[in-house]
């Protein structure tokens, strides 16, 4: 009994603490608005969530964290983007949850539609504490009021985990969760009734995944299965006791079997066929129709002894889960308007040529190669930020001054640039992407970009948003800075009791 009550007051400590520090950072955070007054739909964010409205043309963007070089801001705010008048529109709900980052948000269409929110993290504004959430929380649409919903059995605090719906469950896997001296991965499974208002924890059979976070997570449109991908962990320890990443690559179905009252959950191993991406992590992933889902970007990161380098993406892949087979998606290019173009007599060309036929053809070819467009943005701090993209090599034949035809020319498709952990949602056949980061050296850019790809016609990104160079501010962090925020965080009393709490969750 007094063990039990021992742990139960280190538990609302740590709660305590997490509350006072969330009371702080509010109070310093209106001063620092001052010189990050660009709040809005267009902050440069990652680690947020964006979700289609089950009734209505919008997307929903929730929370988040933003990262200046010295400071780091986490959000609680709420915007619904109108995707028929391209505008952003921040909602001031009364009692949101609090301020977080790598949380889980799924909608559902219930009662006028709803948007449930687990877990996610808390940081200190140095970034050196964590305090991990387990909270569950719905925000009905129909009346725009947020509600905490308390129950009991509720999966230990996290981030970095998948949450999707299947069937009237949501289904929760991995996350991991972190403190000042000790961190720890998942791969256990936890499903919430949204008719009874129950969590349970599965206990399926076979071989699982490994523990991990951010990996891909969709279920199958019937309800009878989901589908784990890749994802990252820091399980290995180096020569020199410095904990490396791990990136994995691998595919695990988890099947539901049998009735609904005695149904049982197995694990397998999944080997698909077709043109996989390559190992990342952070990658972006939205789920879409035909049993399908998309994957955009992520990064790859070369980890030695002491440094870190990152390899940035920005190519597209689906993955059909009834033909268990990955599709590399390539741009189609706009069409652009006729142009005018002339070639030479056939008659002149044969009369004054001399070889073969191919040879006379391959002369009036032109091998165009690979192009590389650079295009630089300048922040307000004088950084330029350089952004590549290659567009692919084309053929065109020289021009005469003969003969005048019309011809199509295709326009070679702009894309977003590399990035990892950006939001996407689908909406009306429609991939959307927002936000997410990339580094140049040792500075890491935060994206508030929105574009929108048709997955009909697979022709072009389209730009909704524009990154805002204005909004890449970056500080250089200063010893004595340092000293202050640490002092002002009260960094002892939480790192204490943070520390108990990850004992309790370790010895659950």
């Amino acid at each position: 009994m007094g063990k039990k009550n021992k742990k139960e007051k280190k538990v609302k400590g740590a709660e305590k603490t997490a509350a006072k520090m969330e009371k702080k950072v509010s109070k310093r955070s209106k001063k620092d608005e001052l010189c990050v007054a660009h709040l809005s739909p267009s902050t440069p964010r990652l680690n947020a969530s964006l979700s289609a409205h089950p009734e209505k043309d919008e997307l929903i963007l929730f929370g988040g964290e933003f990262y200046n070089g010295k400071k780091t801001f986490l959000y609680n705010d709420l915007f619904f983007y109108n995707i028929k008048k391209n505008t952003w529109v921040k909602s001031d709900i009364p009692n949101p949850p609090p301020r977080r980052c790598a949380h889980q948000a799924v909608v559902v269409p219930q009662a006028g539609g709803q948007l449930w929110v687990f877990g996610g993290e808390f940081a200190s504004p140095d970034g050196e504490q964590f305090y991990h959430y387990k909270d569950l929380w719905v925000l009905h649409l129909n009346t725009h009021v947020w509600e905490q919903v308390k129950v009991p059995g509720a999966p230990s605090g996290r981030s970095g985990h998948r949450m999707v719906l299947s069937k009237r469950q949501l289904l929760i896997f991995g996350g991991f969760h972190e403190s000042t001296r000790d961190y720890i991965y998942y791969n256990d499974v936890h499903t919430f009734n949204l008719d009874t208002f129950t969590w349970s924890r599965l206990s399926p059979t076979g071989t699982p995944p490994s523990p991990r976070s951010a990996c891909a997570l969709t279920p199958s449109p019937d309800g009878s299965c989901v589908v784990v991908y890749g994802g990252y962990s820091k399980l290995v320890r180096s020569k020199k006791d410095v904990d490396k990443g791990s990136i994995h690559s691998d595919m695990f179905l988890l099947k539901r079997e049998g009735i609904e009252d005695q149904e049982k959950w197995v694990w397998s191993r999944v080997s698909p066929s077709g043109m996989k991406p390559n190992p990342r992590s952070g990658f972006s992933l939205a789920l879409a129709p035909g049993n399908r889902f998309l994957l955009f970007g992520g990064v790859c990161d070369e980890e030695e002894e002491e440094t870190l380098e990152g390899d940035f993406y920005n190519d597209l892949y689906q993955y059909d889960l009834g033909k268990n087979r990955w599709f590399s998606l390539q741009l189609k290019g706009s069409k652009s308007e006729k142009k005018k173009r002339r070639r030479g007599k056939k008659e002149q060309g044969v009369s004054e040529g001399h070889g073969s036929k191919e040879g006379k053809e391959a002369e009036e070819l032109e091998q165009h190669g690979p192009v590389e467009v650079v295009k630089e943005i300048v922040a307000d701090d004088g950084t330029v930020m350089t952004i590549k993209e290659v567009i692919p090599g084309t053929l065109v034949e020289e021009e005469s001054e003969e003969e005048e035809e019309e011809e199509e020319a295709t326009v070679a498709p702009m894309e977003p640039c590399p990035r990892s952990s950006g939001m996407a949602a689908v909406k009306h056949g429609k991939l959307y992407l927002y936000g997410g980061m990339f580094e140049v050296g040792d500075r890491q850019f935060t994206l508030g970009d929105l574009y929108a790809l048709d997955l009909h016609k697979m022709d072009q990104w389209e730009v909704l948003v524009e990154m805002d160079p204005k909004t890449q501010e970056w500080l250089e962090e200063s010893e004595s800075e340092s000293g202050d925020e640490e002092e002002e965080a009260g960094g002892g009393e939480l790192e204490d009791e943070e520390s108990d709490e990850v004992s309790d969750d370790i010895g659950r």
